[in-house]
């Protein structure tokens, strides 16, 4: 398995990057080596959202569609994945959201097992520097839109 955890402090407010994160059908956009991001399901109440996604991945010709579940306590500032169906053994991704003087500490955690052992010993040579550019994007496309 390959796990990491990541803390910026980004200048924007905590909302607007929560909206951001949870605004999956945008990632293509931004984000590095997302293909597509389709939400097939969204229920929202009082206290929590829930999403049922599909992200596409990789490049060209090697690519993986995986299914998610996203839940975003309100109450906590806590969004959480953990995969459905697709190409990963295991998925538990956290976002951490804490107001900072008009800015967001995010607290980023990701631990993922792909079923294919091949792959799963090439990502782990390039895993850090792979994180390093998806939480980048996050924080550049924050600062894009809100700042």
């Amino acid at each position: 398995m390959s796990s990491a955890s990541i803390k910026k402090i980004i200048s924007c407010n905590k909302k607007n990057l929560i909206d951001m994160v949870l605004d999956i059908e945008k990632y293509p956009e931004f984000v590095p080596w997302c293909l597509s991001g389709k939400i097939f399901q969204k229920n929202q109440t009082e206290n929590f959202i829930e999403i049922r996604a599909d992200l596409k991945v990789g490049k060209k010709f090697i690519n993986e569609t995986y299914s998610s579940l996203v839940l975003y306590s309100k109450k906590k500032d806590l969004i959480t994945v953990t995969n459905v169906d697709g190409p990963l053994k295991h998925l538990k991704n956290e976002w951490k959201f804490r107001e900072l003087n008009n800015k967001t500490e995010l607290d980023f955690y990701i631990d993922f097992e792909l079923k294919n052992n091949f792959f799963n010993m090439i990502i782990k040579n390039y895993f850090n520097l792979g994180l390093n550019k998806i939480t980048d994007a996050f924080e550049q496309r924050a600062l894009k839109l809100f700042k």
